[in-house]
């Protein structure tokens, strides 16, 4: 009799960490807790844009109206990746002269010349999204200190 009971608390104790282990471990959306046991960071949900949304100009932060565009080229792909080279050189207004045309990386004024070079990542079901690396300034050919 003495042994069933022994057998019977094992049973218990058994049952009961592995009921403690699971609820440490795993809750009702998944795991709770990321790799090296460090807890997960909630992300805030963010508000995607969708087609059709008002565009804003990388260049010269100019939200732009329906059929208003930014000049920019787009070279193919150099490795056949999904993300290739580009060139902005901004919307109609800092184009025109209209709006100070400033680089988002360095914050230098850019001459009528100067554009942006970018990376264009192109994602299937999805807008394309656009890496902004600098300017010809701070991102172009790196001068040599001899």
């Amino acid at each position: 009799m003495k042994q069933i009971f022994e057998v019977f608390i094992f049973i218990l104790i058994g049952v009961s960490l592995l009921w403690f282990g699971y609820t440490l471990f795993f809750t009702v959306g998944g795991p709770a807790w990321g790799s090296f046991g460090w807890p997960k960071r909630r992300r805030k949900p963010r508000a995607e844009s969708m087609p059709g949304d008002p565009q804003t100009c990388p260049v010269c932060s100019a939200k732009l109206d329906d059929g208003e565009l930014v000049s920019s080229v787009a070279f193919p792909s150099m490795n056949g990746g999904k993300d290739r080279f580009m060139h902005i050189r901004g919307c109609l207004y800092c184009i025109g002269g209209d709006r100070d045309r400033v680089c988002p990386v360095c914050g230098l004024l850019l001459k009528g010349d100067e554009i942006l070079i970018c990376r264009l990542y192109e994602r299937p079901g999805r807008r394309s999204h656009v890496h902004v690396l600098g300017c010809t300034s701070c991102k172009g050919p790196r001068k040599r200190h001899y």
